[in-house]
């Protein structure tokens, strides 16, 4: 069992930046990769960004190429995505995931377990 909480959402105006991070319970971490997916109202959960169990490879959605950047600190049970040049269409419910393999995935189905999610706004 894993327990993820997330914390850093806010409202911020385009252009603005944002670190969210994911605190992970259990003393296993280490051995399932970690995803970032958002929902925005209306919208379906999307995939945003993936990280391998031990950090080696990460994924992003094309949408956030180049803004977004996943990272993870196993010593510390965290995983953290930090949001460059946001835009109003970035606004979301912010969801940490994780699920029991080594490679990162942009599948939802293969999630084993969520956050609450944090909420971001972005503001034009």
């Amino acid at each position: 069992q894993v327990q993820l909480v997330e914390s850093g959402g806010g409202l911020v105006q385009a252009g603005g930046s944002l670190r969210l991070s994911c605190l992970a319970s259990g003393r296993t971490f280490s051995s399932y990769a970690m995803g970032w997916f958002r929902q925005a109202p209306g919208k379906e959960r999307e995939f945003v960004a993936g990280i391998s169990r031990l950090g080696g490879s990460n994924i992003y959605a094309n949408s956030v190429k180049g803004r977004f950047t996943i990272s993870r600190d196993n010593a510390k049970n965290t995983v953290t995505l930090q949001i460059n040049t946001l835009k109003p269409e970035d606004t979301a419910v912010y969801y940490c995931a994780a699920w029991n393999g080594p490679f990162a995935s942009d599948n939802l189905a293969s999630y084993d377990y969520w956050g609450q999610g944090t909420q971001v706004t972005v503001s034009s």
